[in-house]
């Protein structure tokens, strides 16, 4: 079978999920072949032949912390002229989609991004989209290069399969591009407990009807029970009721979970833009012509201060 780059996205040598997810996508295309790269490369493969790496290319270099996507287009690049492949899988995250944009211009391709499914097609892999806020569904191929796609979050189920994985290093030259925008600082992010918003299975969100930052424990309370991310509307946001970093919609962050519940949110296309594609949405709100009931799987007529309190008792009951 023709072999498939998948970039590895890793923390340290702390595989995220969505790296994993990527790995099943390209077994249904090709033998997956993982491209390692910086502090803890090494360390990773263990994982990465876990799921499915019938090759691993690594290659740590300062310079992946130091300075910004430019060191990863280029060590991908070499990975691509090296192994030749039908694919080269990236997680749809912002980094993620600059650096597929990067590389495809490189190697004269084309490129896909923000796709839910993949399937083998005749030449060239086939990659589901959600258009135009998620009221279209499309299928791409790219018809010239490597095809570079960019694929969401949890859209695919995490699927081991153990293999040998041949570890390799990977020869990479760094272009002079490479050192021109650099890392000055740092700041860690503090943690709150809660699983990242962009790869979480479920997501509760709040948006205007919860009408205040304080009220925001109502739905915390209920992520937590659950173990769920928690979002905001843009206009939660813009009220300076929660960070933007929480924000879900177009000019937020895009999700995809298996559960999505919107909470006094009332649906705008902004915020439909970002969450449209989850597997099952259910949404309260007190107003029964809100526009997210067009959208959702169960909808709730009534104050989110009342139902959503309840739900979350009824969660810990189950859960006991």
């Amino acid at each position: 079978m023709a072999e498939v780059l998948v970039f590895v996205d890793h923390v340290d040598g702390a595989v995220r999920k969505p790296t994993l997810e990527l790995l099943t996508l390209a077994r249904r295309i090709g033998d997956p072949v993982a491209v390692a790269l910086g502090n803890g490369a090494a360390v990773t493969t263990a994982q990465l032949a876990a799921h499915g790496a019938t090759r691993i290319l690594t290659h740590e270099a300062p310079e992946y912390a130091d300075y910004l996507v430019v060191p990863k287009v280029d060590a991908l690049q070499a990975a691509v002229e090296a192994v030749s492949p039908a694919a080269v899988l990236v997680p749809s995250s912002a980094e993620g989609k600059e650096i597929a944009a990067r590389l495809a211009l490189r190697i004269g391709s084309g490129v896909i991004t923000d796709a839910v499914d993949l399937e083998a097609g005749d030449g060239a892999p086939v990659a589901t989209q959600s258009a135009f806020a998620a009221s279209y569904t499309t299928k791409s191929t790219v018809s010239t290069g490597t095809p570079v796609i960019t694929v969401k979050p949890n859209s695919a189920a995490v699927e081991a399969e153990p293999v040998w994985g041949e570890v390799e290093p990977l020869a990479v030259s760094f272009s002079e591009l490479a050192t021109g925008t650099k890392v000055t600082s740092r700041t860690p992010r503090e943690s709150t407990g809660r699983p990242d918003l962009t790869e979480a299975a479920i997501v509760v969100s709040g948006g205007r009807g919860v009408n205040g930052a304080e009220n925001f424990s109502v739905i915390e309370a209920l992520a937590d029970s659950l173990g769920a991310a928690v979002g905001a509307s843009r206009a939660a946001v813009d009220a300076g009721w929660y960070p933007h970093s929480n924000q879900v919609g177009q000019t937020g962050k895009s999700v995809s979970p298996q559960l999505y519940i919107a909470n006094g949110i009332s649906g705008a296309i902004q915020h439909r833009a970002g969450m449209q594609t989850s597997k099952t949405i259910v949404a309260v709100n007190k107003d029964a012509e809100a526009p997210i009931f067009d959208l959702v799987d169960y909808g709730v007529v009534g104050d989110l201060f009342d139902v959503v309190p309840q739900l979350t008792e009824e969660v810990k009951t189950r859960k006991g």
